[in-house]
């Protein structure tokens, strides 16, 4: 189940939906962080926020901050340190913008 908001911005524009779900290339460096050629866009993210959780890079003192290790840094541009906020953009310049 979609949460309400996320019901209505698809129902509003399912293209949304589409550009979060469909399978992309990937590039190399987020081939190599993901393990796989291809992937969603939330599909992605989700591996990510895993990764964040599995080993424990959100900083102790502020949950909203995800400290990066070199493995993270390779996908983030490089930042030593992401708000939860900004995860969701840096991720997206890795995944090509569809012609309209």
């Amino acid at each position: 189940m979609l949460p309400q908001r996320m019901k209505k911005a698809v129902a509003d524009n399912p293209k949304k939906l589409a550009n979060l779900i469909d399978l992309v290339n990937l590039p190399s460096t987020v081939r190599d962080f993901v393990g796989q050629s291809q992937t969603s866009r939330l599909g992605c993210f989700m591996r990510v926020w895993s990764y964040i959780k599995s080993n424990n890079l959100q900083d102790p003192s502020n949950k909203n901050l995800v400290n990066c290790d070199d493995k993270l840094k390779s996908i983030l541009l490089g930042k030593p340190q992401v708000e939860l906020a900004e995860l969701p953009a840096l991720i997206r310049l890795h995944f090509p913008k569809e012609p309209k």
